[in-house]
């Protein structure tokens, strides 16, 4: 019987790796979780290399949110009064990362200054080993207030300072070259959009190895599928060898997920949308497992039991790859 030959596909580039929690300067972090390096689609390891696991971060807010569903406060408990408490908490439930999100800074919110900011930020550092990714409020002259200050007064952490979008990565970009960090770049699910801003945020000086590609994220249900497509032709352009394509991919799965109202909704539903915390869950598995496949390379996930799942998921998928 003559064997059947498997073809394999051959690619001549393969993704950017990107260190965070490392020692520019000198950090506290015990430990960095590196990302990216792949010579190959996901999980396709007779194609090439996967020298990484995806890393998953845990959502971390810096004050009570008031607009998460029970299920999740739940979940939590009494820890989301304290950024720290509930940081260590995610870390103990298998979080590689946290991603702190300063919301409480948002001008339509508490409108926290930024030295409230960089405190909160200092308490997650002090209370974790691990690495952090710091958010700002969503407000584009607050973020730059609030990620320039926090970016100085953590010099050396090499934190992940984000969102750098086009109308204000100047500032953020600036920090982030001044002080060790890198940044997370976001574009509106596009190529040429999330091609472009990696360009302008290189022409800057920061050097590549310190930029995370955020192309946006579409829920399950909620444009999941054009989220998959623009991902998946962004690491084959990577794998194509194209320079401004070969950045890590981060998701912010778990907040995407739960906002739907599927996540959300526990009353006046079909029969068959089922229990609500088992229907949450599964939401943010499905949209996170389906982002890995795309080729996400940082998960942000929220709820705990997500955590596990997907852990041991990764845990199979790469024990072959």
């Amino acid at each position: 019987m003559t064997p059947v030959e498997i073809p394999v596909e051959k690619w001549s580039g393969s993704v950017r790796e990107v260190t965070l929690g490392g020692s520019y300067g000198g950090g506290t972090r015990g430990s960095t979780v590196t990302v990216g390096g792949e010579t190959a689609l996901p999980f396709l390891g007779f194609e090439g290399a996967m020298p990484h696991k995806p890393a998953i971060a845990v959502e971390v807010q810096d004050a009570r949110p008031d607009d998460w569903s029970a299920e999740l406060m739940a979940a939590w408990g009494d820890v989301m009064d304290d950024p720290g408490a509930w940081a260590a908490k995610a870390v103990d439930a298998g979080a590689d990362l946290i991603a702190l999100k300063l919301r409480s800074c948002h001008p339509e919110k508490s409108d926290c200054s930024a030295d409230d900011a960089v405190r909160k930020v200092e308490r997650v550092l002090a209370a974790v080993p691990v690495p952090v990714l710091v958010y700002g409020p969503g407000s584009a002259d607050k973020d730059n207030e609030v990620l320039v200050a926090v970016a100085e007064k953590t010099k050396g952490e090499q934190l992940a300072l984000g969102l750098c979008e086009d109308k204000n990565y100047r500032t953020i970009v600036a920090a982030a070259l001044g002080n060790g960090h890198a940044v997370i770049a976001q574009t509106p699910i596009d190529v040429n959009l999330a091609k472009q801003l990696n360009i302008l945020i290189s022409d800057m000086g920061l050097p590549l190895e310190r930029i995370l590609m955020d192309p946006n994220t579409g829920a399950l249900g909620y444009g999941l599928e054009y989220t998959y497509s623009v991902m998946e032709r962004l690491r084959l352009a990577a794998l194509m060898g194209d320079a401004m394509c070969q950045q890590p991919m981060i998701c912010t799965a778990g907040e995407e997920a739960w906002r739907q109202k599927e996540c959300r909704a526990e009353s006046d539903v079909p029969e068959a949308w089922g229990e609500l915390a088992k229907r949450g869950v599964a939401w943010e598995i499905t949209t996170a497992m389906t982002l890995l496949q795309s080729g996400a390379d940082i998960l942000v996930l929220r709820h705990p039991a997500t955590v596990v799942t997907v852990r041991e998921a990764l845990d199979d998928l790469t024990k072959e790859a």
